[in-house]
């Protein structure tokens, strides 16, 4: 079922989206060799609760409740991963995703930060991610369906030397963080057979890629959380939350 938001809804999603903005500048002035993923996650943590808005990753239900404010995933770790005493290193990328709920509305954005010097490929991998992001977004405006711009996403990326992970995707959202419908980041005949959807002005969309520098495979660790690339390979993920209005797309998590 496709959830169309009013004007009025979305300036209510503009709060946690700007908050959630304010928590990657936050995290981005932190980002260096030295500091561990925790840092990075008490800093958002005590942001939230500064604002009394409420985490939306923290206590997320799965065989274990997800015991932090963010996933914090460094390297080959695709999503998902739980902050903890991993010291940064110079040539580390770490992507850093979290969302809040403030007066029961969600906002929810990913960010993949490098930490001092990386290499010519991982540098690659960010632009690529974030630029298919953008990508995306743009092509909101000109597309009828979404399985219009998962192909434009895909054939962007096609013609890199990466993958577009395919076992997790975007997400409606709202009230609550995973909203219908699910949002692809390639292109497949059967979604677009089974699953499309048209993109109307009120549709609010947590648009999130996440590329690979080798196969797109993926499988999760033993902690039941962590999604890691199955051949070792690094991974960038960049998401925003983003609103279709009658003026066009416009991203309620800012630009980081």
């Amino acid at each position: 079922m496709l959830t169309l938001r009013s004007p009025r809804e979305i300036e209510k999603m503009r709060r946690p989206g700007q908050l959630v903005r304010e928590a990657h500048d936050r995290v981005r002035g932190l980002v260096r060799p030295g500091v561990t993923t925790r840092e990075l996650d008490q800093v958002v943590e005590d942001l939230f609760a500064e604002h009394n808005a409420e985490p939306l990753f923290k206590g997320y239900p799965g065989v274990t409740p997800f015991p932090a404010v963010t996933c914090i995933s460094v390297n080959e770790e695709v999503v998902h991963g739980i902050p903890g005493d991993r010291v940064l290193k110079s040539g580390d990328i770490v992507s850093v995703d979290t969302g809040c709920r403030i007066d029961g509305w969600c906002g929810d954005a990913a960010v993949t930060h490098a930490v001092g010097e990386i290499s010519e490929q991982a540098q690659a991998l960010l632009d690529a991610t974030s630029g298919v992001l953008d990508i995306a977004i743009e092509a909101m405006v000109e597309c009828e369906k979404w399985s219009q711009v998962a192909r434009r996403m895909q054939d962007f990326i096609q013609a890199t030397d990466f993958s577009i992970v395919r076992n997790f995707v975007g997400h409606g959202i709202g009230k609550e963080m995973h909203e219908s419908p699910q949002v692809p980041n390639y292109y497949s005949r059967e979604f677009e057979e089974e699953d499309d959807f048209p993109l109307r002005p009120g549709i609010v969309l947590a648009i999130e890629p996440m590329i690979n520098t080798g196969t797109h495979e993926t499988r999760c660790l033993d902690d039941h959380w962590t999604i890691v690339t199955d051949d070792g390979g690094l991974s960038a993920h960049f998401e925003h939350t983003v609103a279709l209005t009658a003026n066009g797309p416009e991203r309620l998590t800012g630009r980081m």
